[in-house]
């Protein structure tokens, strides 16, 4: 009997944790400045995995939607960005507290270009070559052009032949992320992060939303036909709207193509 009544025990704690573990909750918490520790007003606290974002009061204080291995999002311009995955401990010891640190720079050397500049503007102008490698073509059926990056003779077959075959690489960028992907539309909806990309530059926040790797981000851009110029100077919600638009196009390419 003693052993029966250990053995129903057991399964009514595990069935309550598991009710626990699954549950969406109210996470709340406080963002607070490493050195100093004082608390950081308007820090953006994005949960990734559901895609939600808010931003913290002038206590450093924020409520957000989530529940256990959630992935939440701290990021706060000039500082460190955390992620932090929600345990059960958090969900029943809320709130809790988020610590961030400024991030240390260090001053890269300037380049000055060699160009005999006389001083008169009409005359510079004609001295400093405009570099202008950003072309973009439109094609039937799609409802966006694609930027081949230069409009040199061969650059529109080279892109034609891109997207004409998107097995070689459309598929491996788009086809195995279908999850991820479907995400962006949860990304473009939410004012919060929409915001916070557009102050970013780092592909940090955007790789944590997508759950890629950082580095693949310029490679799908890359297949995209995206210019060089336009992955290296564009924020991270330029980013995520170039990164949507492919994928939309992707997605009537490879419908056409059945």
């Amino acid at each position: 009997m003693r052993s029966f009544v250990v053995f129903l025990f057991l399964i009514i704690s595990n069935l309550g944790w598991s009710q626990t573990d699954s549950l969406v909750t109210i996470l709340k918490g406080t963002v607070i400045q490493n050195d100093t520790k004082l608390p950081l007003s308007n820090v953006h606290v994005i949960n990734t995995t559901r895609v939600k974002g808010t931003v913290t009061s002038p206590s450093g204080t924020f409520e957000i939607e989530g529940k256990v291995n959630d992935t939440i999002l701290f990021s706060y311009l000039s500082y460190e960005t955390v992620k932090v995955k929600v345990t059960n401990d958090w969900v029943k010891q809320n709130p809790t507290k988020i610590y961030l640190t400024e991030k240390a720079y260090v001053l890269d050397e300037v380049v000055v270009a060699k160009y005999n500049l006389t001083g008169y503007v009409e005359v510079d102008t004609r001295l400093i070559p405009v570099a202008d490698d950003s072309y973009r073509y439109s094609i039937s059926g799609l409802p966006a052009g694609y930027e081949s990056g230069t409009y040199k003779p061969g650059a529109i077959s080279k892109l034609l032949g891109s997207i004409s075959n998107p097995a070689d690489f459309l598929y491996n960028i788009f086809g195995k992320r279908p999850n991820e992907m479907k995400k962006l539309k949860e990304m473009k909806k939410d004012d919060t992060v929409r915001n916070l990309l557009a102050t970013k530059f780092d592909r940090e926040t955007l790789a944590a939303l997508l759950e890629i790797n950082k580095d693949d981000i310029p490679l799908i851009l890359q297949n995209c036909n995206y210019s060089e110029y336009f992955i290296q100077t564009a924020n991270d919600l330029q980013i995520m709207d170039a990164i949507s638009s492919c994928y939309e196009e992707y997605k009537i390419l490879k419908k056409n193509r059945k």
